[in-house]
Formats: structure tokens, C-alpha cells, sequence
């Protein structure tokens, strides 16, 4: 069988990543809105939305859906670290989505719509870790909940059905439940070391 092709980018989306790129893995509610916010950005590459954190092998939708199998509705990102960090990436993530909604987007409601950010290395973990941080405290000022976003190491991504691939470029005036909380994130990258 042939690989479904990107609606965007036109690149094969089980294709593998290039040496020098990086991969991330974030959790914002419904993934249709996510993944269009996410493959807007200069720098990703390839984007594909998906399930993970569960414990069920190759879930449905449907199966999600039902809340049988513990995945969360993600999008798994392939991007060019030299044009965009994984801090811009997180920036991205706090600011379009309440992370304090436990296991809920809005009117979503369901485990599947937790914020989950899944990473692939020891600095993905420090940088969500301390953005979270620093986001609690901003939205605290601002009269918000605790953050109830989950950090996870990267576990099996399993991919959605062909029809949830850049579901809003094939059906532009589709549901997009996206809603940040109005409070700015901050570009909080680690620092160096001198």
C-alpha cells in the first residue's frame, strides 16, 4: 500500500526523520485545530495527527472516542531545529489551549482531550517541565487553576485514520475547538551553560 502523502507538505507521513531534525509530541484537545496551528509554523516539516498515552495497540477513532483505550487525541511533529525551537514549539502549545481543564478542551469532554506533552529527549523534558512552571505562575496571577497538563516520555504513536489527516485543509470550515486563556507564554529557553 502506498503512504498517504501530507495534504500540505506532500511528504509521505510515515516518512522517517531527517538526520538533524527532531520530533515532538503534544496533546491540545480536538487534534484537527492543532494540527493546522502546528503546520503554519516556518520550521515543521511534517505533521500527522494521532493517539498516544493509552493502553490499547492501533486504536480507532471510534475506539478513542468510546474511552476505552486511555489515548489522548495528539499530533506528532517532525521540525527543523535549526529554524525553530522546541521552546517557540511549547510557547505554541501553552497559549492555544486551557491546560487547566484536566480532561476537557471547552465543550470536549473526555480523557482523549487532556493536555499531554509527550518528549523524545532529556531537554524536551527540562524545557516542558520548566515552561510549565512558568506558565502555572502566569495564569495563577491571572486568577486560573492549577495546570493539569501531563509530561510523559514518548511512548507508541499510533496514526489516526486518513480522513484526520489535515482534516481543515480538506474540510476548511470544519470544528476547530481550539481557546487559549489569553495569557501570553513567555520564550523561556534553557540557559547555557558558559
Amino acid at each position: 500500500m502506498t503512504a498517504l502523502l501530507h495534504r500540505i507538505y506532500g511528504r509521505p507521513l510515515d516518512a522517517p526523520v531527517p538526520a538533524g531534525f527532531d520530533q515532538a509530541i503534544f496533546g491540545m484537545g480536538c487534534y484537527w485545530g492543532v494540527e493546522r496551528l502546528f503546520w503554519q509554523l516556518d520550521g515543521v516539516w511534517l505533521t500527522e495527527v494521532g493517539f498516544a498515552g493509552g493502553t490499547v495497540e492501533n486504536p480507532t477513532y471510534k475506539q478513542v472516542c468510546e474511552g476505552n483505550t486511555a489515548h489522548a487525541e495528539v499530533v506528532r511533529l517532525i521540525y527543523d531545529s535549526s529554524r525553530i525551537s522546541y521552546e517557540r514549539l511549547l510557547q505554541v502549545f501553552w497559549e492555544n489551549h486551557n491546560p487547566t481543564q484536566g480532561n476537557r478542551q471547552g465543550n470536549d469532554i473526555g480523557s482523549q482531550y487532556r493536555s499531554l506533552i509527550m518528549y523524545y529527549t532529556d531537554s524536551q523534558k527540562t524545557s516542558a517541565e520548566l515552561s510549565k512552571a512558568d506558565y502555572g505562575n502566569r495564569l495563577a496571577v491571572e486568577g486560573f487553576r492549577a495546570i493539569t497538563t501531563q509530561i510523559e516520555p514518548a511512548g507508541p504513536f499510533y496514526l489516526a485514520e486518513e480522513d484526520h489527516q489535515q482534516y481543515l485543509d480538506r474540510y476548511p470550515d470544519g470544528y476547530c475547538g481550539l481557546r487559549g486563556t489569553g495569557v501570553q507564554a513567555p520564550l523561556t529557553d534553557i540557559p547555557e551553560e558558559i
